[in-house]
């Protein structure tokens, strides 16, 4: 036990290590601030895209490259035919007037550089701010700082009064992935070995769970909503409102202007959860909802499927082959945060992260949280003690009320 945990702390300070800049525009001998770069050996002497694992000449730092949710290279809520609005593969190229946003210096000029710029190109984008700053939500218009989300996520941990406790659940971890792309079944027993049942039976989570079998997982294939359907929404949401974790969220965005009263933060609530958008050719085929809790496969790939109850259930069934796991939390209690690989009914799931036994508010009401405060970008939450980003991104292409967008996932990044 000892020496898996000395290996976890190695491999976290390994982790940081890959992530922080260098004092150059490149690092030669790492791949910081050079995933998806064309291949240079003049220049380089390793290399930081998918042809190094052909020749066998990636940086040792290869593997920060791929921390990367499948979710955000499938789904077109980041790109479309018209252009880009990642810096993967794109850091320092020319103005391109097509793209979205851009990855060039003269971005943090225009105020226009893509989310994800500063962790790939090295930053300096405008929209990054230091500790206790505020930011501006171009979603909101309202200046919520860092240190308010952290303390607010905070609150919220320590108001999860339906979490579980360490007898409710017993996992299996078993083997830790180098490479995640290798598809390798690294595991012969399930995830989970034993769950108290019974915390299923609270109204949050049996809410919850009746919503999992209303959608169907293949993108282009139209989702439609009976009235007892449209129930069961209407059912989770007054539950999730019941608890102190969603009443406290709201409290916080109700001090900063943003909702006048419950009812109002409901139905935005709704409506950026469960309002219907198209994947593919469209149809109404999905929603933020059934991206993140229930999970969907798009060209024979999983995406989404960010909810411990879900996988729980469906490996249950047999559903689900727990594969490996490639990041694990400093967390000694629930919620827990757990990075693994699996297959769903056959489909990979290459990085899929989860908060493992938190109750469906918090994980509800954390999503909630850092897509109206920082909607696109990573967002630093406290949770027991630790941090740790959660990423959201909108749904670009159609919106809601006055232009407001949908969620088009959110999970923990590591």
């Amino acid at each position: 036990m000892k020496t898996l945990l000395v290996v976890l702390l190695l491999c976290a300070i390994a982790v940081v290590q890959a992530f922080e800049t260098c004092s150059s525009d490149r690092c030669k001998n790492s791949c910081k601030n050079r995933c998806g770069d064309k291949p240079n050996k003049k220049s380089y002497s390793c290399q930081c895209n998918a042809h190094c694992e052909r020749f066998g000449d990636c940086c040792s730092d290869y593997s920060i490259c791929s921390y990367i949710d499948p979710d955000l290279n499938e789904v077109s809520h980041h790109h479309d035919s018209s252009g880009n609005s990642s810096c993967q593969g794109r850091c320092r190229e020319r103005f391109n007037k097509k793209d979205h946003c851009h990855c060039n210096t003269k971005c943090v000029k225009y105020d226009n550089c893509c989310s994800d710029y500063n962790d790939l190109c090295g930053g300096g984008a405008s929209n990054s701010v230091g500790e206790g700053h505020s930011e501006r939500s171009y979603r909101t218009g309202t200046d919520i700082s860092k240190e308010e989300i952290k303390a607010v996520s905070e609150i919220l941990y320590q108001s999860d009064m339906n979490k579980a406790v360490d007898s409710d659940i017993e996992l299996n971890k078993q083997e830790m992935a180098e490479n995640t792309k290798k598809k390798h079944d690294l595991s012969d027993e399930p995830l989970y070995k034993y769950v108290n049942e019974d915390i299923f039976k609270r109204p949050t989570f049996k809410a919850f769970i009746a919503l999992l079998d209303n959608y169907d997982r293949k993108t282009g294939t139209d989702e439609t909503f009976t009235k007892e359907e449209i129930k069961e929404q209407d059912i989770f949401l007054q539950e999730i409102m019941k608890t102190k974790v969603m009443k406290e969220l709201f409290k916080f965005f109700n001090k900063k202007g943003l909702y006048e009263n419950d009812q109002e933060f409901l139905d935005d609530l709704r409506q950026m959860w469960f309002g219907l958008y198209s994947r593919s050719s469209g149809e109404q085929d999905s929603s933020g909802f059934e991206h993140v809790f229930v999970g969907e496969v798009k060209k024979g790939i999983v995406s989404g499927f960010h909810s411990w109850i879900r996988f729980y259930m469906l490996e249950k069934k047999g559903l689900v082959d727990y594969h490996s796991h490639n990041y694990d939390g400093p967390w000694e209690s629930y919620p827990d945060v757990l990075g693994k690989q699996f297959k769903w009914d056959g489909f990979h799931k290459e990085v899929g992260t989860q908060i493992i036994g938190c109750s469906p508010e918090f994980d509800f009401a954390l999503y909630s949280l850092c897509f109206i405060s920082r909607p696109g970008k990573k967002c630093t939450v406290s949770m027991g003690g630790h941090e740790i980003s959660i990423q959201t991104y909108e749904w670009t292409k159609t919106s809601y009320k006055n232009g407001k967008k949908f969620i088009a996932t959110a999970y923990p990044s590591f």
